[in-house]
């Protein structure tokens, strides 16, 4: 039986409209998030956040930041050591410290739906966890290493990154299928990933020490 026009999956250049950094005191970007003014980014020991509209930074958050990054809309959490750390973002304090789900292996972080969404690097997975309990909620198998995670519109995507490429994905949350690819220039890698409120996303570069803006497509209609 022929697959239906939503279930063909397309691929794309990505359309990377800017770029970011490196910034000073970072040599890598890991997780990235957007609390709906400020670019936050993973450096490894340090948060970073730098105003998206000028790409100065802002202000840096001392917490361990190894992986995935996330706004809930008044906290941040971050991924670091195995653990998920829930941050008062105008005093650093960590407020709560979670298990993540892949026991060091954690990629991506994003909040949703009332939950955090986790990415598992190597085991091609996508977890959504209780944010008070750390328990896996459910589960989302991909078929590539997943990097940045994030939700646009009702809308799943996430980064990946693996036998030196990268692209970014849209994919139905019910069974993992891919909708859309984004395919990134050759040696341009995606660690973390978040939506803005507009039409893009926020990816991390990786060792290159940049984020870069990248544009989301909007989904047709049909």
């Amino acid at each position: 039986m022929d697959k239906t026009r939503s279930e063909v999956e397309e691929t794309q250049p990505a359309e990377v409209v800017r770029e970011y950094g490196p910034f000073e005191g970072a040599s890598r970007v890991h997780g990235v998030t957007f609390d709906g003014a400020q670019v936050w980014f993973a450096g490894g020991e340090t948060l970073h956040a730098f105003d998206p509209a000028s790409g100065e930074p802002v202000r840096t958050l001392a917490v361990a930041c190894d992986a995935g990054t996330a706004f809930d809309g008044r906290y941040l959490f971050q991924l670091g050591g195995g653990l998920i750390r829930k941050i008062d973002p105008e005093t650093g304090q960590v407020l709560k410290t979670l298990p993540a789900p892949g026991n060091g292996s954690d990629s991506g972080l994003t909040w949703a739906e009332g939950s955090l969404w986790v990415g598992e690097y190597r085991g091609r997975r996508i977890h959504r966890i209780d944010p008070e309990t750390g328990a896996i909620l459910r589960t989302i198998e991909s078929n590539r290493f997943v990097t940045g995670v994030t939700w646009a519109e009702g809308e799943l995507w996430h980064g990946t990154l693996e036998d030196g490429a990268s692209d970014i994905r849209r994919i139905d949350p019910a069974d993992g299928r891919v909708l859309v690819r984004l395919t990134l220039p050759e040696g341009v890698s995606v660690t973390g990933l978040e939506a803005d409120k507009g039409d893009l996303f926020y990816a991390g570069g990786g060792a290159s020490g940049k984020v870069r803006a990248v544009r989301r497509p909007r989904r047709s209609r049909r």
